[in-house]
């Protein structure tokens, strides 16, 4: 299985706040949000990891020089409009395998990411595995509706009865690059849309319950996850 990390975004809010050290390179418990991210897939003997980092910081591509991780590593330095379009530019690396795609924003814990494996192999007919969450601390997150059997219904705009929220990690067979494919062509920009797409094309999309998720957003988050990787 490959491990596929988004660490492309700008961080303006979290400039906006004095954090001007790029997100990726932010240290939560001693380490850098991006490492420790590496070091999880290494320990869990992920094949190679994917990382797409903006241009916009030179340091982030910096970051990587002369560095190595005992992992395969394939790394993408281009800025893009968003999520999407970085999930996009790292899909030429994902056909051939299982992976799991995430933002370089969660913050969770080491049961949290094993709850997460355990669903993987449990659900092996799933064509998608969302982590999600009931901590609830972003300004527009992505509601996810699911039945007694955890299988996701629908991504609602609003909460309609539904506790959980996507936790900003995902599970995906290998097809589905196909289907990021048709969802560019037809002009989607935002993985949100990419998600309510996958269920128009009959996917089968699970939700898992990972517990407490902090997404560094704000420079508040930061003392939050700091609090929940301690406890």
């Amino acid at each position: 299985m490959k491990f596929a990390i988004i660490a492309a975004g700008e961080g303006s809010r979290l400039r906006e706040e004095g954090i001007l050290i790029p997100k990726p390179l932010i240290e939560i418990g001693g380490m850098t949000l991006i490492d420790r991210l590496i070091f999880r897939a290494k320990r869990y003997d992920f094949n190679q990891v994917c990382i797409i980092v903006n241009d916009i910081y030179p340091e982030l591509a910096q970051w990587f020089e002369n560095k190595d991780y005992g992992i395969n590593l394939k790394l993408i330095v281009k800025s893009t409009p968003g999520s999407m379009h970085s999930f996009y530019e790292l899909s030429p690396y994902l056909r051939d395998d299982d992976f799991i795609l995430t933002t370089v924003d969660p913050v969770y814990t080491e049961e949290s990411f094993r709850n997460f494996i355990e669903c993987i192999h449990i659900h092996l007919q799933a064509d998608g595995i969302m982590a999600a969450t009931n901590y609830v601390d972003d300004e527009n997150p992505v509601w996810i509706l699911t039945n007694a059997d955890m299988q996701i219904l629908a991504f609602p705009e609003s909460q309609l009865g539904s506790s959980l929220v996507s936790a900003g990690f995902y599970y995906f067979k290998p097809h589905i690059v196909d289907l990021l494919d048709k969802a560019m062509q037809q002009g989607m920009t935002r993985m949100r849309q990419f998600q309510r797409f996958l269920l128009k094309q009959r996917c089968s999309l699970m939700a898992c319950n990972v517990g407490k998720v902090i997404d560094i957003d704000h420079k508040s988050d930061i003392a939050q996850a700091e609090l929940l990787l301690n406890n």
